[in-house]
């Protein structure tokens, strides 16, 4: 049947003589012409689409509206009654269907969703979404649409701040960037002068005081019974985007110095906070002053890595119906500088990046533009002139505005439109807790996050194997401490095996246990220590807070993003159709129900 399906694909509507053990379909009487390409019907008149006011909610929740719906009368052109006939109870029919199905995306060269999934380039739900209930898809652009080179792009936004913070008297001799030190995610205390990596809960795992790590054991007496609180932002940065990686380099090493006492005094009496102002504003003027961009669009090669399948992957969900809007911080020259390289040089038949987008607009002010309205401007022309205006239109390209005159010139409210960027708060949380929009995060550094996972399995089972020696060990020897405890007390022991010891017996074997375990903890400290190094010698893997556990990053993400992934031109592994659905959660109770499960099922067997 793979054959035949294929032969299905490369001419759609030829006779139907495919069949299977359990779906039959009889030969047609009449051949159609496929409407495909008109804009107001979806495979000619074999389907119907599903409209807004016709649209209703699955039983995952999820709207029904752009999904495809059988035309019975076309069947009946075709001499079939009613629908396909199905011969067997669905469940047989669906499994022969989907292995043949699978067969046949494996002859086409085209991995199935779930194969996309264990990819480093797959696309990751933490809420289902159905992408055929999505009419708008918009895009931020900075590290979302276009990817920069970090060492490059974030090394001369280093290199400006640096000079400025020497023109404001700071000693920034000897300083080079250095993009290990940081890694999005972390989040910087400014009253302490540290960077550290909380757990989803919030407390801290590993932390930097300047660019020296600090100690398990400084680490709990500074943090044992502080959390951090994002709320807070007196004290606590988080580092939302690669976009902080040359501030927080910055920062640390300044750290150091205000340390060693070499900041110069008429700066005034500087503390941590005030410090981390000062770095803030010179990094602020490097943006401003404009020559960090101006150095870009001159030279836009070698700061953006190119990706041809990016523009492919907008083509098709443009041409699949959905309306495209690019909405960025970045103003009209360096949008349209950096749009013209990265996008029209990969485009077919002479399209350049606006004939993608039903609307676009610069210098959006997010991520006050999901919650406020700023004045509106359009832009008139090429050299960027504007105007005053007080509502879009498709095909517009504006200055300033706000998300609601976006939803109102385009009739499509909420979730029915799709935002993504690479900005946890200012792209991602900020439209989906004002708007409720659907969202998806790009995060490039998950594919070298998904390799060294990978490659870390080997350590990360001998870590897991030690430590579930360590607790069989421990439980021995905590059940002979409860022995000797009752003892003394003149009650009976909870155990045969110790009541048969005398209490020499019993020192002895706790003894030995003891240093099992110590010998063994030996083993796994330098296990843990080094785990996720493959990543980040400093702070392990972006997702994860110790072995087991989720860091404050991947909470945030898990919260407010509804699928991620590492680059945008990943859409194009799947389909403008895609039904994205989440996994199953493991929570704590799990292992014991999945063993109760395997113990019960092996006793029965």
């Amino acid at each position: 049947m793979a054959t035949a399906n294929l032969q299905f694909l490369q001419n759609p509507f030829p006779r139907p003589t495919f069949s299977s053990k359990y779906l039959v379909m009889r030969a047609p009487k009449m051949v159609f012409k496929c409407g495909c390409s008109s804009s107001s019907s979806v495979g000619g008149d074999a389907f119907s689409l599903t409209s807004s006011s016709k649209c209703d909610v699955d039983y995952l929740g999820e709207s029904t509206k752009g999904d495809l719906n059988i035309n019975l009368k076309h069947l009946e052109n075709f001499g079939l009654d009613g629908q396909a006939t199905l011969e067997g109870p669905i469940e047989q029919v669906a499994r022969l269907e989907a292995e043949e199905a699978g067969s046949l995306l494996r002859d086409l060269g085209i991995p199935s969703p779930s194969a996309a999934r264990l990819s480093p380039r797959g696309m990751f739900c933490t809420r289902t979404l159905n992408l055929r209930s999505i009419s708008a898809i918009g895009y931020d652009m900075d590290y979302t649409l276009i990817h920069y080179n970090v060492m490059a792009w974030e090394g001369r936004a280093y290199d400006y701040c640096m000079e400025n913070l020497k023109s404001m008297g700071f000693p920034v001799e000897g300083l080079a960037f250095d993009p290990d030190l940081v890694i999005r995610g972390l989040v910087i205390d400014k009253e302490k002068g540290n960077l550290v990596k909380a757990d989803r809960f919030g407390y801290v795992k590993r932390a930097m005081h300047g660019t020296k790590m600090l100690s398990t054991r400084a680490v709990s007496e500074m943090y044992g019974r502080e959390l951090v609180d994002l709320r807070k932002e007196s004290q606590w940065e988080f580092l939302n985007t690669l976009f902080s990686v040359s501030e927080a380099v910055a920062y640390m090493q300044m750290v150091d110095r205000l340390d060693d006492g070499v900041i110069p005094a008429d700066l005034g009496p500087l503390d941590y906070k005030g410090l981390y102002k000062a770095v803030g504003k010179a990094l602020f003027r490097a943006h401003v002053e404009g020559q960090l961009k101006s150095e870009i669009m001159s030279k836009p090669e070698l700061f953006v890595e190119p990706d041809p399948e990016l523009p492919l992957a907008l083509l098709d969900q443009k041409e699949a119906g959905k309306k495209l809007l690019l909405i960025t911080n970045s103003d009209y020259h360096y949008t349209d500088k950096m749009m013209q390289h990265s996008f029209n040089r990969f485009l077919p038949n002479d399209m350049g990046w606006r004939d993608l987008f039903d609307m676009v607009i610069v210098s959006a002010r997010k991520p006050e533009f999901f919650q406020m309205s700023h004045p509106l401007y359009e832009v008139v022309t090429g050299e960027g002139l504007m105007r005053p205006c007080f509502k879009t239109h498709t095909g517009g390209l504006y200055s300033g505005g706000s998300a609601q005159m976006v939803e109102n010139s385009l009739n499509i409210h909420g979730d029915e439109i799709l935002y993504v960027g690479d900005h946890i708060y200012t792209d991602v949380s900020q439209s989906k807790v004002h708007l409720r929009w659907r969202t998806a995060l790009i995060c490039r550094e998950l594919e070298e996050e998904y390799k060294a996972l990978i490659h870390s399995r080997g350590p990360r089972a001998t870590v897991v194997e030690l430590i579930n020696q360590k607790e069989v060990v421990g439980d021995l020897f905590n059940q002979l401490r409860l022995a000797l405890q009752r003892r003394t007390k003149g009650r009976p022991a909870q155990t045969l095996a110790a009541t048969n010891m005398d209490d020499r017996e019993l020192t002895e074997s706790m003894q030995k246990l003891l240093i099992v375990m110590q010998r063994l903890d030996e083993k796994i400290a330098p296990l843990l220590e080094a785990d996720g190094e493959l990543f980040n010698k400093r702070w392990g893997f972006l997702s994860r807070a110790g072995l087991w556990d989720k860091s404050h990053l991947m909470r945030q993400i898990e919260k407010y993003a509804d699928i991620y992934t590492s680059r945008v031109s990943n859409f194009l592994n799947y389909t403008p159709f895609m039904y994205f659905r989440s996994q199953e959660q493991t929570l704590a109770h799990d292992t014991y129900s999945h063993y109760c499960s395997e113990h019960n099922g092996s006793s029965t067997n």
